[in-house]
């Protein structure tokens, strides 16, 4: 018989894997666990078997062994993991693609009690995390089930001897903790609305700490986001005139326009201002350059080709009268 391991020893061997990865990872998930059974845990760590490693314990002794690790190695970024270790969280170690990683976390955030593709129970205190909505139709209860409704304020009608939802219910609201009486009556229902699985609420990699959204961006969107940043910065630095690097095009052209007025009312000329000058002292030459774009456009054609139609019809009754000759039908 194996002697049997205690607490201290156990402690121990805790705080030696917990450093172990510390040393060999950089990347770290830290997702929430709430709800999350043995079963499905050992699950997700069949699924991410190979570049992954999931690891739960009390968050006291996680931060401890952070912290004297720390001390030791002089890392002192791994205790930005400590402000993390909040609820019942666990560390996800990873070398993978995060996004990956992250993907294949979520893809077990199914079922709590069955595996087979229903949701969980509604249990009574546990705290919802969607909005639970009862749908209209037939409960298929009897009739006499019908002051259970009325406790909740559920319009009902008897219908073919059973009870008949009217309207669609929120019964529970994501946040709220369910209550004896929504549990019971979901229960007589029918309806498993919950699923529960880890979920990454934060990402540490290399002494960073992110948001796990930040992973789902593209480089389009990066791309749009810096194109905006750009354009903030261009707008401020015009309306304080700071020159920056963003903003330097448009001050050298208000600069010019600014020049330009300024030789437009004064004596004083530039080869470009001559230009300028030269069609403000005979707008005759604006004619001339526009004359060939008129007479090649386009759309002359068509309308001269619609004239012509036109007064082809316009003389089309002529020839008819000269078919007539002055005859009527009854002369």
């Amino acid at each position: 018989m194996a002697p049997k391991i205690s607490k201290a020893d156990k402690k121990i061997a805790y705080d030696q894997k917990l450093c172990q990865l510390l040393d060999e990872y950089t990347q770290v998930l830290v997702a929430a666990a709430d709800n999350v059974g043995s079963t499905q845990l050992q699950n997700i760590r069949r699924g991410l078997r190979g570049d992954s490693v999931v690891l739960m314990g009390k968050n006291t002794m996680m931060k401890r062994s952070i912290r004297i690790h720390a001390e030791k190695t002089g890392n002192n970024t791994i205790l930005n993991l400590i402000p993390l270790l909040v609820g019942n969280v666990g560390l996800i170690f990873t070398k993978g693609d995060l996004k990956e990683v992250s993907e294949e976390v979520a893809k077990y955030k199914t079922l709590l009690v069955n595996l087979e593709g229903v949701g969980a129970p509604a249990r009574v205190g546990l705290v919802a995390p969607i909005d639970v909505i009862v749908p209209p139709g037939n409960t298929g209860l009897d009739p006499s089930q019908t002051s259970f409704f009325q406790v909740l304020n559920i319009p009902t009608k008897i219908n073919k001897g059973t009870v008949e939802i009217i309207t669609p219910v929120e019964l529970i609201k994501k946040g709220d903790k369910v209550g004896s009486s929504e549990a019971a009556l979901l229960s007589k229902l029918g309806i498993r609305p919950f699923s529960y699985g880890l979920v990454v609420l934060s990402v540490y990699d290399n002494g960073s700490v992110f948001s796990p959204e930040v992973l789902d961006l593209t480089e389009d969107d990066l791309i749009e986001k810096f194109a905006m940043g750009v354009s903030m910065i261009t707008s401020l630095s015009l309306a304080i005139s700071y020159p920056t690097l963003a903003a330097a095009p448009h001050m050298f052209i208000n600069a010019y326009k600014n020049v330009l007025a300024v030789a437009l009312e004064t004596d004083y000329s530039f080869p470009q201002a001559d230009k300028v000058k030269e069609y403000l002292a005979d707008p005759s030459k604006f004619a001339v350059t526009a004359a060939p774009v008129a007479a090649g456009d386009p759309g002359s054609a068509p309308a001269a080709a619609g004239g012509a139609k036109e007064e082809e019809k316009k003389e089309e009754p002529a020839e008819e009268s000269d078919d007539d000759m002055g005859f009527s039908l009854f002369d």
